[in-house]
């Protein structure tokens, strides 16, 4: 009661607003959902041969495969790109491939990622020394 915790990043070194902020939880979810809706369409057309239930068991994995792939190298999944966000280490720099699949199994798993700290991270990205920041 009555304590100030200052504004979501502050412990971590980041500015408050613009670029290198921590990424607000809307522009987040819409990145998930594009990834998500990416992964779907993917693995419907190419993995399953048209069979929408076979699909949808491919997708989480489809999922992983473009999680790891893509943040280990640029930064950032697709749906992040277009929503103008990228995953960087707690130092500001790129997070390292064991990190990035520690990240990614995490949120695969779901519940790592529906538990937040007060900056607004994941739990994958707590245990992963990652944060989401806007570019």
């Amino acid at each position: 009661m009555g304590v100030d915790f200052g504004y979501r990043g502050q412990q971590l070194g980041l500015p408050e607003e613009g670029p290198g902020s921590v990424a607000r939880v809307g522009r987040r979810f819409g990145a998930l959902f594009i990834d998500w809706a990416l992964c779907l369409l993917v693995a419907y057309g190419l993995l399953s041969g048209g069979k929408a239930q076979s699909a949808s068991n491919w997708a989480l994995a489809v999922f992983a495969v473009l999680s790891v792939l893509t943040v280990g190298t640029v930064g950032c999944t697709p749906g992040k790109r277009l929503l103008g966000l990228r995953v960087v280490s707690e130092g500001g720099g790129r997070i390292t491939l064991p990190r990035v699949v520690l990240r990614t199994v995490l949120l695969v798993l779901v519940i790592p990622a529906a538990i937040w700290d007060r900056d607004g991270r994941g739990l994958h990205d707590r245990l992963s020394r990652a944060v989401q920041v806007r570019i």
